[in-house]
């Protein structure tokens, strides 16, 4: 993976991570709310998940 490559994806992220708080701060108030009510265990499983779709999604496009 060159350095552009690593750029482009982290700039993607960030632009994704501040879609919702810039359309609708106070949906990710309640959301960001909600998140800090879940368990240790819960928050890995969707890290877990998260993770899983991220390498499945890397998989897929690696042809």
């Amino acid at each position: 993976m060159s350095g552009e490559t690593l750029l482009t994806a982290v700039g993607l992220v960030f632009i994704f991570e501040g879609l919702l708080p810039l359309v609708a701060p106070a949906a990710w108030r309640r959301a960001f709310t909600q998140l800090l009510q879940l368990h240790d265990g819960q928050i890995r499983f969707f890290g877990l998940l998260a993770l899983l779709a991220g390498l499945l999604l890397l998989i897929l496009n690696a042809d």
